[in-house]
């Protein structure tokens, strides 16, 4: 009999998940206790199974040593920036993992934030509740150059939805897509064009060594003035000091994360200023994109292939 561990706590505890992994699996431990597992704790948890379903755990070449049992993991989620692919294809373990299918949970929060930030709403519901009662003049999302930094799952589907307000779409991919920006007027720009031109900023990269501080000082430096910053992809990709610096000097208008370098995020400053909008990785955290997921993975359990293949096919 296949034994199947399940490290996620959210999976865990999601009683539709649990019925469909249990009815496909007669023995599957799941992480009831809530425990936030790394290192030894979480190999020594895995310990005798033969597949996993993991989120957000640490997979490394440790791990993998260490685990000679395991053959399979489905992945939890769309994020590979946790495991080490090329420790994982050295010692055979599989890789089942779907990309994409929390993509619209995550483009709804990106149109959520920009519309929050133009027409300054955690600003005004803060002066609400302090007692405060006054209009504050915002602007449209409507007719804006809207830039999309990564067009993958994520940054294809916030460019369609997009067009519905009207907006000017300039989308930059290490990939060309040219059927898919003829097909929705999306044009296709270089990183400089894409700084200097958008209102409105949304980053849809995955991090890996290429993209890990790729908005640096000087970059963000280079954006609009006055534009907003958004990124719900990963944190680590933004200079978050340097992208302080230009909300607290007015040099960029506004800023939402969802994701942060270090989480929780710990610069209680940036928390603080009110051109800065914060949650907490809740940007594929919709129901529907939590089942599909979970579903991805139970699927990637009997559905699984080379670790590189998979990330990249």
């Amino acid at each position: 009999m296949t034994r199947i561990v399940v490290t996620s706590r959210s999976f865990s505890k999601h009683p539709v998940l649990r019925a469909e992994l249990l009815a496909r699996y007669d023995d599957v431990t799941f992480n009831d206790d809530g425990l936030e597992l790394r290192g030894d704790a979480l190999i020594d948890y895995m310990a005798g199974h033969e597949k996993a379903i993991t989120a957000l755990e640490p997979l490394n070449s440790a791990l993998f040593a260490a685990l000679p049992d395991l053959k399979v993991v489905g992945k939890y989620g769309v994020g590979l920036d946790m495991i080490d692919l090329d420790a994982m294809a050295k010692h055979g373990v599989k890789l089942g993992w779907t990309g994409g299918v929390n993509k619209r949970s995550v483009s709804e929060l990106v149109i959520a934030f920009a519309i929050a930030l133009l027409r300054h709403v955690p600003k005004a519901n803060a002066e609400v509740r302090s007692g405060t009662f006054r209009q504050l003049k915002g602007t449209l999302l409507s007719e804006r150059t809207f830039g999309i930094l990564g067009c993958g799952h994520v940054g294809k589907d916030l460019a369609v939805l997009l067009r519905a307000f009207g907006c000017q779409v300039l989308a930059h991919d290490l990939k060309d897509f040219p059927d898919f920006y003829a097909a929705h007027g999306i044009t296709p720009a270089d990183l400089t064009t894409l700084l200097s031109d958008s209102d409105i900023l949304s980053i849809h990269l995955p991090l890996d060594a290429s993209t890990r501080g790729l908005l640096d000082a000087a970059r963000l430096a280079a954006m609009k003035d006055q534009a907003i910053l958004i990124n719900t992809s990963r944190g680590g990709i933004v200079d978050e000091a340097a992208l302080k610096s230009m909300l607290i000097d007015a040099r960029l208008d506004a800023a939402a994360f969802d994701v942060f370098a270090v989480e929780p995020p710990e610069d209680t400053e940036l928390l603080s200023l009110e051109n800065f909008l914060a949650t907490p990785h809740i940007g594929g955290s919709a129901e529907e994109a939590i089942i599909a997921m979970g579903r991805a993975a139970i699927d990637g359990l009997d559905n699984f292939g080379d670790p590189h293949e998979i990330a990249t096919g």
